[in-house]
């Protein structure tokens, strides 16, 4: 998942290069509408209409007199005459009135538009920058969940490789009582020791089957969880290279505290994201303060329409180029904005509280680790220490038995003291090997 997240944002990153390309989109559409556009008034339609009408009417009143005077004949023709100029006018302005008709109650419309950013704030720049931290961001989480898969298995591992150690001891103490139970068996035959002594020897040889048991079990159930967390069937059967290792330990040098801390401080993916998340809220500032500032833009396209105005309204499709520059000049917004930056600054600075608490913690879990190093170290020269002379007792108790000087009780202490002296090894081991893992972890360089 964490390497999908990082997939999808470099696809967001090279979106938001696309910010500071020119864009072309096509726009098309019909519409109808229930008037037309008229481009004269209805009295001037009217008047047009009634042009000759008017124009005879005016006429006749202004030379009525004079024609009156006239001999009928004439007044006769003057008046037919005058119709039919009436007639031509009038039909000659219905003409006019319906060659202006735009037609528009069917509209259809279309363009190609291209948008070219000239500076917008520093909005595009500061997205960028944004889409770049994403980025950056999400391979540092991808590097914090491979480094905390890692320190799972590790310590899945590690507790596989206890087990099995501690199964193989078990197995070792099962044979120890197990012969000391045939000893004792055999010294109940000749008569030298009680059902009673044969009881108590039985009861320990069942308690340490018992004990092999239940570390048999944890031992799968181990192994089941360590084949989950590295994407394996969980019946799956594995063998660990560690498993058959005879020596476990070994000492690690522990360098400088300062050394180290600068270490951690240069390469834990938990403080690099904590600083993306920092670069991300100033460049969030930024973005919010271009909001007051203004922008321009380059556009230019070409456009259709049918009707068209290029030649009359004529009932085909024209269009023409066009080319421009828009100016947006942020005036009054009741300080919506000034609020908003305040907020972000605010947000900034807790991000920077957290990235410094962060450090001192990581410090503070560094040394830690170290002290947890030679804490293991320590411990794990006085197992091997006690495992020498836990070895030792057990010897010399089998042989103080064998000779008749030691009772059988002190056989079976001797071996429980064996016992707990190799678990303690085991421990020990193991936690020094943890305590490298936890090192390593803390200093931001635990690798596959």
């Amino acid at each position: 998942m964490a390497k999908m997240k990082q997939e999808m944002n470099v696809s967001l990153r090279k979106s938001a290069r696309t910010k500071y390309l020119p864009h072309v989109s096509a726009l098309g559409g019909y519409m109808w509408m229930s008037k037309e556009i008229s481009v004269l008034s209805k009295d001037k339609k009217e008047a047009l209409s009634n042009l000759g009408t008017n124009a005879a009417a005016s006429l006749t009143s202004s030379i009525g007199s004079y024609i009156s005077q006239l001999p009928e004949v004439i007044q006769a023709k003057f008046a037919s005459d005058l119709s039919q100029f009436a007639g031509a006018l009038d039909a000659g302005g219905a003409g006019l009135v319906n060659a202006l008709r735009t037609d528009t109650h069917n509209m259809f419309f279309g363009g190609v538009t291209l948008t070219q950013p000239l500076y917008m704030g520093g909005a595009i720049t500061a997205a960028n920058k944004i889409a770049d931290i994403n980025e950056e961001m999400a391979a540092n989480s991808l590097e914090m969940k491979r480094q905390g898969t890692i320190y799972n298995i590790d310590q899945a591992y590690w507790q596989v490789v206890s087990l099995r150690h501690k199964q193989n001891l078990a197995e070792s103490y099962v044979s120890l009582v197990q012969k000391l139970n045939a000893d004792v068996q055999k010294m109940i035959d000749h008569g030298v020791a009680t059902k009673g002594d044969g009881l108590s020897v039985s009861v320990r040889v069942n308690e340490a089957e018992m004990a092999l048991t239940q570390v048999s079990d944890g031992l799968a159930l181990s192994k089941m969880l360590l084949c989950q967390l590295c994407g394996l069937p969980v019946d799956e059967e594995i063998t660990l290279i560690d498993e058959v290792s005879e020596n476990l330990g070994e000492e690690l040098a522990a360098p400088q505290f300062a050394a180290q801390t600068d270490v951690a401080m240069a390469n834990r993916p938990e403080l690099k994201v904590l600083q993306n998340t920092v670069d991300l809220s100033q460049q969030t500032t930024k973005m919010l303060k271009a909001a007051n500032l203004p922008q321009v833009l380059l556009t230019g396209g070409y456009a259709v329409s049918n009707p068209n105005t290029f030649n009359g309204f004529e009932k085909k499709f024209g269009g023409f180029w066009n080319v421009g520059v828009l100016l947006r000049i942020p005036i009054w917004n009741w300080g919506d904005v000034r609020h908003k930056v305040n907020a972000s600054k605010i947000a900034t600075m807790i991000t920077n509280m957290e990235l410094d608490e962060a450090r001192e913690l990581i410090e503070l879990q560094v040394n830690q680790s170290n002290f947890k190093v030679k804490e293991a170290q320590k411990k794990l020269l006085m197992a091997q220490s006690n495992v020498v002379k836990a070895d030792e007792n057990l010897r010399m108790a089998n042989l103080a038995f064998k000779e008749g000087t030691a009772s059988y009780t002190t056989v079976m202490e001797a071996q429980t003291a064996w016992q707990q002296a190799q678990s303690q090894k085991i421990d020990a081991e193991i936690g020094m090997k943890l305590s490298q893992v936890e090192l390593q972890k803390s200093l931001g360089t635990l690798q596959y």
